[in-house]
């Protein structure tokens, strides 16, 4: 018999992405008893997550609004899609810089605020531009602080603009590396970038050793007249600091997609409606990636792109697979090979994994597990989730 699933979707998920759970297979919405849930925005730290989830899937990059704490001691991956908005958000990077760059939002508010017929108007404007020069990007000095998707495409379109880039991401990965344009000058510290670029852009994720990142010690090594971008978190900016900053003419602007009480007002401020994934492409992008993670991961056990997680990936062959959430502990896999063979059953494939305190085991079988070898190996220390996979 076909097992059927279903998904529990909190926020409006892009329908080419729901398209992707066949309907003969899956039932997707607001569901009672899920086996996945797909979220957006919505904070799901308050919710009650049901014992029946095996699965949560953000479409999007940040997973600030689940708890994955909580889920990873429960053996519940959680999914995102990092990458999938990249190309919105260095399109919105880079119309960030070129609007300060050139003074775009105070000249727009100043002809904004001008009266009068046209002959007024052209006067008034010939007067009043001056004070809206701004700066061309060809030889300055782009910063990026994170080479992760976003930030490499950011410094490969910065240095089309004829600009040179000085980059620094200590956890870069390898994949990363390689689509890095070889042109990119590696920085050593956070702190070689603020002193040596002309406008600096952030592209980290919030963790608490991200938290106020960049605070007023770090603010005080940027060159004057500096240019701050943040389409990352908000929380890795100390606001109060920037704001001290931006008074003093340390900084000339800073640019960020995160409205806050202490930016609000400032005239060298500019914040934009958290617009970094506003688009249609990417919110198509997300949801078809996220979709495809937690279909492979309800039917295969497969775990592509979860933050709390290895990835581990493995074709099956065989009908009969077992799938292991475990904690990252020694002999393991070894009383899981011990109670597979107790019951007579030969190992096709095997594949263990860990990342952190978490590990991930996949197990292909020669023919049908029985509900006491299951039971068995659920109980073994450790062992956080089970799930027994049989193709029909």
């Amino acid at each position: 018999m076909v097992e059927r699933y279903r998904v529990l979707t909190l926020n409006q998920i892009a329908a080419v992405g729901l398209d992707r759970f066949p309907r003969d297979r899956y039932e997707v919405g607001k569901v009672e008893s899920p086996d996945a849930i797909l979220v957006r925005s919505q904070d799901m730290h308050k919710m009650d997550i049901g014992a029946s989830v095996k699965a949560i899937g953000r479409a999007g990059a940040g997973t600030n609004n689940i708890p994955v704490t909580a889920m990873s001691t429960r053996g519940v991956p959680v999914f995102n899609a990092p990458g999938a908005n990249a190309n919105a958000v260095k399109e919105l990077v880079l119309a960030a810089m070129l609007m300060a760059a050139r003074n775009i939002v105070p000249a727009l508010g100043f002809v904004t605020a001008l009266k009068g017929d046209d002959a007024t108007l052209s006067k008034l404007v010939e007067e009043g531009k001056k004070q809206f020069s701004g700066i061309e990007l060809p030889g300055r000095t782009l910063g990026v602080i994170g080479l992760g998707k976003i930030g490499s495409l950011v410094a490969d379109a910065a240095i089309k603009l004829g600009m040179d880039v000085l980059g620094y991401d200590p956890e870069i990965t390898v994949e990363a590396a390689w689509s890095l344009s070889s042109l990119v000058k590696k920085a050593h510290s956070i702190e070689e970038v603020l002193k040596g670029s002309d406008v600096v852009t952030l592209h980290v994720p919030l963790f608490p050793q991200t938290r106020n990142m960049i605070n007023a010690e770090r603010l005080q090594l940027m060159r004057d007249g500096a240019i701050l971008l943040n389409f990352a978190r908000d929380g890795i900016v100390d606001d109060a600091a920037v704001c001290d900053a931006l008074t003093a003419g340390r900084l000339r602007y800073y640019m960020c997609d995160f409205p806050a009480e202490k930016l609000q007002g400032h005239p060298s401020v500019v914040a934009l409606p958290h617009l970094g994934a506003s688009t249609g492409e990417a919110e198509d992008n997300c949801a078809v990636m996220v979709a495809d993670q937690v279909r492979d991961f309800l039917e295969n056990g497969n775990i592509v792109n979860a933050v709390n997680f290895p990835s581990v990936v493995m074709p099956r062959e065989s009908a009969y697979r077992v799938g292991i959430a475990n904690a990252n502990v020694p002999n393991m896999v070894g009383q899981i090979s011990t109670a597979i063979a107790a019951a007579g059953l030969n190992i096709h494939n095997m594949l263990n994994k860990s990342k952190g305190e978490m590990a991930y085991t996949l197990v292909d079988v020669d023919s049908a597990a029985s509900d006491e070898l299951i039971s068995r190996l659920a109980a073994i220390p450790g062992v956080l989730a089970l799930r027994y996979l049989p193709q029909a």
